[in-house]
């Protein structure tokens, strides 16, 4: 037991002496490496505080250098701008030495120039009291006042300026109107040799022709009801009993006698007339006559080249061609109008386009006008509006017959094509009763006015041509004449086209030489 205790005591002892040695040791280690860190530290300190000092000598070297480099480039600059001022002064100084010479110079001048005005001035007074004894002298001896010559001298030269200037008046009008009917005629001529429709005589029946004289029964039917069916179902008169082998169809509306015609032409080629027959035909002789409208419209636009016209307006132009005027196909007539504008408008430099469209659509009216109240301008005009066509197409409508004022020269143009049209030869028919009454009328009319001496009806009925005797009426006189001729034949007659009054005054002197 006690050598056990003594054992603990023992390693206990050791224990104790092996920790105080190991303390020591770590102690003396631990005290050494911080020595060795001070030093180290100390030494980079140290060796901080020399690169430090080194590097502020360096910066404070090179901010000197870079001091020195300004300061010298400022010196030059200085040196630079004071050169230059000294330059600029120098200039400075010789301009206003040479401005004080120039104004020396100029107040001299100033002073001999005043010295002439003052010469001048009286040297003018001299002249003016020279002018003046001279005019008082020149009127002593003329014995009249310089106002007075004046007068005279302004009046003469007026007289003669107005004598020259109505001379050149005259001549230049006198030019003019020869170089305007020169133009004119050419222009006509050339629209006229370029265009000529077909034309057919105004007539208000058909003739139908028949096989024997016994259809004539089979048309009238049992008491009358097939001839009455077809008369009623058209609206047209049939005369059956006087033309042998033909019935002829009556009536104002060609397009109904046109349906008429074809419904009993039909009829005969089929042998079957009865009135549930004659109905079936009829319609389809409208249908047939509509066809041929809607036809007739479409080939006169064709015809025209033009293009964007309302179908109900190429309709209504089919339509005219079942109408006439004075013998003229209407349609036909609208066509021609049309070539006839454009020709003039393209010699002119106008719209070809726009004449040629107002050319054709100007008697649109005249497709309805026995359905409508009003004149075939005013219903074109209106037409033409409701269907939205251009403004100048519908003042050219209006105005081709004189009755609203023309707003482009495309409307004049229409005016005289449509004149030309109607007037030229062949284009129009009338009774020859009816032509020679109208010369008749034409030359009464002239002869009922004092001083006519002699007068004539020329170019079919188109000029009047009056002489009157100088003695009774003077040059005014015959512009009144004109006048009042031109008033009493729109009054009393109805024409074609228009006619012109032509008043003829000349002075002749007869003498013989023996």
């Amino acid at each position: 037991m006690v050598n056990a205790v003594a054992v603990i005591v023992t390693a206990l002892l050791a224990l104790a002496i092996g920790g105080g040695t190991g303390y020591m040791y770590r102690k003396n280690a631990m005290e050494k490496k911080l020595g060795q860190s001070e030093e180290m530290a100390k030494n980079l300190v140290e060796e901080a505080t020399r690169k430090a000092e080194d590097r502020k000598k360096e910066i404070l070297l090179e901010a000197k250098e870079e001091v020195i480099k300004l300061k010298s480039d400022l010196d030059k600059e200085i040196r630079d701008r004071r050169s230059e001022v000294s330059r600029l002064e120098r200039r400075v100084n010789q301009r206003e030495e040479a401005f004080d010479k120039k104004l020396d110079n100029l107040e001299s001048r100033e002073e001999a120039l005043n010295d002439k005005y003052k010469e001048a001035e009286r040297l003018e007074a001299e002249a003016q009291e020279m002018h003046a004894r001279q005019q008082s002298e020149l009127e002593r001896i003329a014995g009249m006042t310089s106002e007075e010559a004046k007068n005279i001298l302004i009046d003469r030269i007026q007289k003669d300026a107005y004598h020259d200037a109505a001379v050149m008046v005259r001549e230049i009008e006198s030019h003019a109107k020869e170089e305007a009917d020169k133009k004119a005629r050419s222009l006509i001529a050339l629209a006229i040799q370029k265009c000529a429709a077909d034309h057919v005589a105004e007539t208000t029946v058909s003739v139908v022709a028949l096989p024997n004289d016994d259809m004539k029964g089979r048309i009238i039917g049992r008491e009358g009801r097939n001839i009455r069916t077809l008369e009623t179902a058209t609206g047209v008169d049939l005369n059956i009993d006087d033309t042998p082998e033909a019935v002829i169809i009556s009536a104002f509306d060609p397009v109904r006698r046109e349906v008429a015609r074809i419904a009993l032409e039909k009829l005969i080629m089929d042998g079957r007339i009865h009135p549930a027959r004659i109905e079936e035909m009829v319609e389809k002789a409208r249908k047939e006559v509509d066809q041929q409208i809607r036809e007739a419209g479409e080939q006169a636009i064709f015809d025209t080249n033009l293009h964007g016209i309302h179908p109900e307006l190429v309709r209504l132009l089919g339509r005219m061609r079942f109408r006439t005027s004075y013998g003229q196909n209407v349609l036909k007539h609208s066509v021609e109008v049309s070539h006839l504008a454009g020709i003039m408008a393209a010699e002119l430099g106008a719209d070809v386009q726009l004449a040629k469209r107002a050319g054709l659509l100007h008697d649109i009216g005249k497709a309805i006008d026995h359905e409508v109240e009003g004149t075939h301008v005013t219903i074109g005009a209106d037409l033409a509006k409701k269907f939205h066509e251009n403004e100048l197409v519908i003042n050219a409508i209006a105005a081709h017959h004189g009755d609203v004022e023309t707003k482009s020269v495309e409307a004049v143009l229409v005016q005289a094509a449509d004149a030309i049209s109607a007037a030229r030869p062949g284009a129009r028919r009338e009774s020859l009763e009816n032509y020679i009454k109208r010369l008749e009328k034409l030359e009464s009319i002239a002869y009922s006015f004092d001083g006519v001496e002699t007068c004539y009806a020329i170019q079919s009925g188109r000029e009047v041509r009056i002489i009157v005797k100088p003695e009774d009426v003077n040059d005014a006189g015959t512009l009144i004449l004109a006048k009042e001729i031109v008033k009493r034949i729109e009054k009393e007659m109805e024409y074609p086209g228009q006619i012109k009054v032509n008043v003829i005054r000349e002075t002749r002197a007869v003498d013989y030489a023996k």
